[in-house]
């Protein structure tokens, strides 16, 4: 293939194609008419000699190859875009620029909360739109619509860029006065009543099912591995209302350790290593290619890393 043949327009066209998985949507965006779009499609097709996206019963779904090609394509579209605009100086003690961050109760709780801080000192006229899980798609990620997604993530689509901001052991937060907590063995722990609190990746949720032990999560599925199973009697996607039960209820939660610390100096509150091992959690930031390289976006990136790094020395002083 001799690339001084090609049309780069077309690299733009399979990008969009790819992301939208429609003709009529893909032409939408790009403002020209659907069969202008086709014709694209055609082309395309012809020049990596591949269907690139099929009609099936779930719509277009693309090829291997096209599979491939995405990441690809939207790293190069993302250099060029960047190398021709002009370069923009970020100043953060003068920028009146929001930043929207899909983030999780607990990334919200104990991340978030320091980040804010530091914020009101370096950046005081920067507004963080924080924004949960089930408000937001992928899709409004790889399209720049959110400027970051903060949560623990099983899979993350190959066109985003992405950093572990922490590993985070587990822990029980009991209530001081639990009748178990001088005895806080397995047994007791089995023999106890839980609060489930989790809530990770895009989308709405769709609600639990106590009986589907293997897609409830981390602690769940290492009691499994031990022939094991808890009581839930609670489920919940918030860390404050989890550690407010355990603190009321007599309640068992076990949580991320950086969430259960953020009672730690209450008295009423008691917090102890689980009695079985649960492997350690990856809290994970994910932002498109499209503002890998806006200079802001950068800073940001930057100062999450800083605090994070922080929060961990503290935590192992």
């Amino acid at each position: 293939m001799n690339i001084a043949k090609v049309d780069l327009n077309l690299l733009v066209y399979l990008d969009v194609l790819l992301r939208e998985g429609s003709v009529t949507k893909a032409a939408n965006q790009l403002s020209i008419t659907q069969p202008a779009m086709s014709n694209g499609l055609k082309r395309l097709r012809d020049l990596f000699k591949d269907p690139l996206l099929v009609r099936t019963s779930d719509g277009m779904t693309p090829t291997k190859r096209a599979l491939e090609l995405q990441p690809v394509i939207r790293d190069v579209l993302s250099k060029l875009e960047s190398s021709i605009q002009p370069e923009i100086e970020f100043t953060p003690l003068t920028s009146v620029r929001t930043f929207r961050i899909m983030t999780s109760d607990y990334a919200e709780s104990t991340l978030l909360l320091e980040l804010i801080g530091r914020l009101a000192v370096l950046a005081p006229n920067i507004t963080l739109d924080l924004i949960t899980p089930s408000d937001v798609t992928f899709h409004d990620v790889e399209q720049g619509k959110v400027d970051m997604a903060i949560n623990r993530f099983e899979e993350l689509p190959l066109s985003f860029h992405q950093k572990v901001i922490w590993y985070d052991s587990f822990s029980c937060v009991i209530g001081s006065d639990h009748p178990m907590k001088d005895n806080f063995d397995l047994a007791a722990y089995l023999k106890g009543q839980h609060i489930w609190v989790s809530k990770t990746g895009f989308g709405v949720g769709v609600g639990i099912d106590p009986n589907e032990v293997q897609k409830l999560g981390w602690v769940d599925a290492e009691l499994t591995k031990i022939g094991k199973q808890r009581s839930i009697r609670v489920f919940t996607r918030h860390y404050h209302a989890a550690l407010q039960l355990a603190k009321t209820q007599n309640l068992i939660a076990t949580l991320p350790s950086k969430a259960a610390k953020i009672f730690k100096d209450d008295p009423s509150i008691t917090v102890v290593e689980p009695p079985f091992d649960i492997p350690p959690i990856a809290l994970k930031m994910a932002w498109s290619a499209l503002l890998h390289h806006d200079a802001g976006h950068i800073w940001l990136r930057r100062l999450i890393t800083d605090v994070a790094n922080t929060m961990n020395a503290e935590a192992q002083a």
